[in-house]
C-alpha cells in the first residue's frame, strides 16, 4: 500500500518538475533553451527566483522519494 501511494506521488512530484523547469527556460531566448550562452549574467528576481527555488526544492524532493522508494521496496 506504501508503494503504491510513494509511486503516485513520484510520477505527480515528476510532472510538476518537468512544468516548473518549462515555464523557466519559456522566458529565455530560443538559443538559451537549446544550450546557448547568454552574454550578459543577470540576477535572479521576483518571480524568477521563486520559480528557481520551487525547482530546487522539488528536484531534492523527487531525488528523496525516489531513493525512500528504492529503500522500501527492496526484497528483505
Amino acid at each position: 500500500m506504501l508503494n503504491v501511494f510513494l509511486g503516485i506521488a513520484q510520477i505527480i512530484l515528476a510532472v510538476a518538475l518537468i512544468a516548473v523547469v518549462l515555464l523557466q527556460s519559456k522566458g529565455e531566448e530560443l538559443g538559451g533553451v537549446f544550450g546557448g550562452a547568454q552574454s550578459v549574467y543577470q540576477t535572479r528576481r521576483g518571480v524568477d527566483k521563486l520559480l528557481f527555488t520551487i525547482t530546487v526544492f522539488m528536484a531534492i524532493a523527487f531525488f528523496v522519494l525516489a531513493i525512500f522508494n528504492v529503500v522500501l521496496s527492496a526484497p528483505r
